[in-house]
């Protein structure tokens, strides 16, 4: 982050359970937009750490763990590695992810005995889902059953339809996932829990100072929520794969693994903080409010109630601590020809597998093209290559050789530019800020505007190849490198040639008033990538 000046900003993305490796569903929604913004923002010169970390301690983990015949722990390394060479493999600009290991363990318990000696943590006494055959409460994905407020199937926890929480007792016709046959009962459980109803005060004001940034369903899924009592949020649970709780009053029980997610990414911030050289006195102190970060989550529909209202209320229950989040930026789900992505129907395209492929520019850019920002959308292979040949690759193309017609990137002498081209320039940068900007962030819309830039662009560059005097070279080449800056959170790869060929792609310099000439990067076509 060195040379780097303004308001800090941490970027997260919500952690992935390593039950396998991430699909291009997951991809299209936090990942890739958790990136493209954290390169907007260091190209105006911002410091950003964009992170996340494995949820290790998801139920998820061992029922696929059970599905697949393989011990848990062997789950978690093998998928960890796999999401770690995807987030490579994508280009993400994360430092990696961080270990699961004691300080790691120590960071989560550290946050929870600070509640506890606080006395922000409550006993209650609930009945619980218990599979009688293996003597198993069940929680989370350990069942399913139905919702009771869309009235549709749901796993424990929370409801993937309508986002609506369900603890304890409150799903209906509860089932065990390990153990279907089983005859589920419920049993009282005395467990530790944060009371959410104590912080309504400080989370009406919250949203109704931030809540114009959230997406239309999300902004209304928190309506809903903040309209009924709000839940208690478990603080410890009986169960045996996460962490064992500390509190002498939950004896044999684990911290609620969903629980873990806001001391975890402090963690994983942290360490990324140090794996670029920056050593701080404590693990959590780029999220103290004294240094006023811009935090920024990307997630799923799914998640707003987790990250959304739950992780906020762990932030708030630490007194002024903590920076609150300026956003959540959550997506809806990304479907695989016109049925929803899933692991367990293996109907789904591994990213790794479509990157091996694709290139990565053309993939990033069909993937925010396509991206389920407001609704549900679809990915097709074949409308991957017939869109992204006809609306990016050959249109990119036709640009790179016109400009080369018009202006050889041979010519050593920088070439003047004009008040009027410095404006257009200018103006292109401005459009794109539009769909960078927090208040209506959308790939979609970024990747509409590289679109929409290259035939007119191609079209100038033909008339100054034409000899059109009326247009300065300079100001073509401008117009194209403001292209090239605006497109560069997206399209890595071609920025970063740009880059080595000596193009400047900072957002946040004046327009100047002369250009070397400089090449435009081609883009390689999926036919010859296909045919080799």
């Amino acid at each position: 982050m060195s040379g780097r000046t303004g308001r800090p900003a941490v970027v997260v993305a919500a952690t992935p359970t390593p039950n396998g490796d991430l699909h291009v569903g997951h991809m299209a929604g936090p990942y890739l937009a958790g990136d493209v913004y954290s390169r907007y923002l260091a190209a105006n010169g911002r410091p950003v750490i964009y992170t996340t970390c494995t949820d290790d301690s998801q139920t998820y983990v061992t029922t696929t763990a059970r599905r697949l015949g393989v011990p848990a722990e062997e789950l978690c390394a093998r998928s960890t590695e796999q999401i770690e060479r995807t987030v490579t493999a994508m280009g993400l600009s994360m430092e990696g992810l961080p270990p699961i290991d004691d300080r790691y363990r120590a960071t989560v318990l550290e946050f929870f005995t600070d509640l506890y000696k606080a006395g922000r943590l409550q006993e209650r006494t609930v009945r619980m889902p218990y599979a009688e055959k293996s003597g198993m409460y069940l929680y989370d994905g350990l069942m399913t059953g139905t919702c009771p407020v869309c009235l549709t199937g749901s796993s424990g926890g929370v409801c993937e339809g309508c986002g609506h929480p369900n603890n304890a007792d409150e799903l209906l016709d509860p089932r065990s996932v390990l153990d279907p046959d089983s005859p589920v009962s419920t049993r009282e459980v005395t467990h530790l829990v944060l009371p959410m109803e104590e912080y309504r005060e400080r989370l009406t004001a919250y949203f109704a100072e931030r809540s114009a940034r959230w997406r239309p369903h999300a902004a209304q899924l928190i309506r809903e929520l903040l309209a009924r009592p709000l839940p208690d949020i478990p603080v410890t649970v009986p169960g045996e794969w996460g962490i064992p709780a500390p509190f002498p009053e939950t004896p044999g029980q684990i911290l609620y693994p969903w629980v873990e997610a806001m001391p975890a990414v402090m963690y994983s911030t942290w360490w990324s903080a140090a794996r670029r050289g920056e050593r701080t006195d404590t693990v959590d102190e780029h999220w103290r409010a004294e240094r006023d970060p811009e935090i920024v989550y990307f997630h799923g529909y799914d998640n707003v109630y987790h990250w959304g209202l739950m992780d906020l209320v762990l932030l708030m229950a630490h007194g002024d601590r903590y920076a609150l989040p300026e956003t959540n930026i959550s997506n809806e789900f990304y479907d695989l020809d016109g049925e929803k992505f899933s692991t367990s129907r293996n109907h789904l395209i591994w990213s790794a597998d479509l990157l091996a492929d694709v290139p990565r520019d053309v993939v990033r850019f069909y993937l925010a093209l396509t991206a389920p920002e407001y609704q549900r959308t679809n990915f097709s292979a074949a409308a991957l290559s017939e869109v992204a040949t006809r609306r990016l690759i050959d249109p990119w193309n036709r640009l790179a050789e016109a400009l080369a017609l018009a202006v050889p990137a041979g010519t050593a002498t920088p070439l003047p530019t004009s008040a009027q081209g410095r404006t257009r320039a200018a103006g292109i940068v401005e459009r794109f800020r539009l769909g960078y900007e927090l208040e209506a962030f959308s790939l979609g819309r970024v990747a509409e505007s590289v679109a929409g830039a290259l035939d007119r662009l191609t079209s100038l560059a033909g008339s100054v190849a034409g000899g059109d005097t009326a247009i300065l070279p300079g100001d073509l080449l401008l117009e194209v490198r403001a292209l090239l800056a605006s497109a560069a959170p997206l399209l890595i790869d071609t920025a970063a040639e740009a880059e080595r060929a000596g193009v400047d792609l900072a957002l946040n310099t004046a327009q100047p008033e002369e250009i070397a000439p400089f090449a435009l990067p081609t883009l390689p076509s999926l036919r010859r990538t296909e045919a080799s």
